[in-house]
């Protein structure tokens, strides 16, 4: 298949990318700064978002469209930097939606980047496919704004997927600074401890997006999770016991509060969210246990 990522260059897009030309399919990278694509005979990159750029005149034949472009979360949410945590994303979803309209043929299907965010936070509740958003925080009103935009494809007859990222464990991303306090003998669970972290490896989130576009059964959200989730304290033991460091110090609510700000509600909160959709339609996790994943990428 020829597959288009916008926003292939980041962290779960280059995990991607190798899974996507590692199955033989053609990639073209939706780009700002072509010279940041490390361009072959199977991988293009096309200039976008730039003025003046058309990349509709550059994209051939395109089978499926794969969204994850947007603005990081890490770092501290100033005023600023929540404006361009909501603007980026809904930018370059609009423009993916633009260049729909102009793509004839149509692509079959677009897989756009979401988060369990969607959901709000709990430490009690289950949330699947089927959960209805409950909270108004600044993650899930941007979710439901991403969300919002890109379910305007449907509207031109495109295959839609809303993918519910949690938490990406790899080489880059968050595990290395959630690793760091153990390695140099002082980690412990953040908080109470008790709060959930829906994780997922990153080759699993690889996996669940091309197994989101082949699967054309598969549409609307899609949570992006492992089906073993654990709550803090028992991840900060997993990462101890991989890296054999002790798991005793505990970080307080007031120490991430003033370190991060309104983000340490990501670390101190979270939510259950499990991959009810991807284990119905018969998904295989390459790494479903949490040891085993972090095994992988500490060891």
């Amino acid at each position: 298949m020829h597959i288009v990522i916008a926003g292939g260059s980041g962290f779960v897009g280059k995990a991607l990318q190798d899974r996507l030309l590692n199955d033989g399919h053609d990639i073209t990278i939706l780009t700002r700064n072509r010279e940041k694509v490390a361009e072959s005979n199977r991988l293009q990159a096309v200039e976008w978002l730039n003025p003046n750029s058309e990349p509709e005149k550059y994209l051939n034949h395109v089978d499926a469209i794969i969204n994850l472009a947007g603005e990081s979360i890490n770092g501290r949410w100033t005023k600023v930097k929540k404006k361009r945590i909501v603007e980026s994303r809904i930018r370059a979803t609009r423009e993916i939606v633009r260049l729909i309209e102009k793509l004839d043929p149509k692509p079959k299907v677009l897989v756009n980047g979401s988060a369990v965010g969607y959901y709000g936070m709990s430490d009690e509740k289950t949330f699947t496919e089927e959960s209805k958003p409950h909270a108004s925080d600044f993650l899930a009103s941007v979710v439901r704004k991403w969300e919002e935009e890109a379910v305007q494809a449907e509207k031109l007859g495109v295959r839609t997927v809303f993918a519910r990222l949690g938490v990406v464990l790899g080489k880059g991303g968050a595990l290395p600074l959630m690793a760091l306090p153990y390695k140099l003998g002082v980690g412990g669970r953040v908080g109470s401890g008790n709060q959930w972290v829906s994780w997922v490896h990153q080759a699993d989130v690889a996996g669940l997006l091309l197994f989101a576009v082949e699967n054309e059964s598969i549409s609307g959200p899609l949570n992006v999770t492992s089906p073993n989730l654990v709550k803090n304290n028992e991840f900060g033991k997993t990462i101890g016991q991989v890296l054999h460091r002790p798991h005793w110090l505990p970080v307080p609510s007031f120490a991430m509060k003033a370190m991060l700000g309104e983000m340490s509600d990501m670390l101190l909160r979270g939510q259950r969210a499990i991959p009810q959709k991807a284990q119905q339609h018969g998904y295989t996790f390459q790494y479903p246990e949490l040891a085993q994943a972090l095994g992988n990428i500490l060891r």
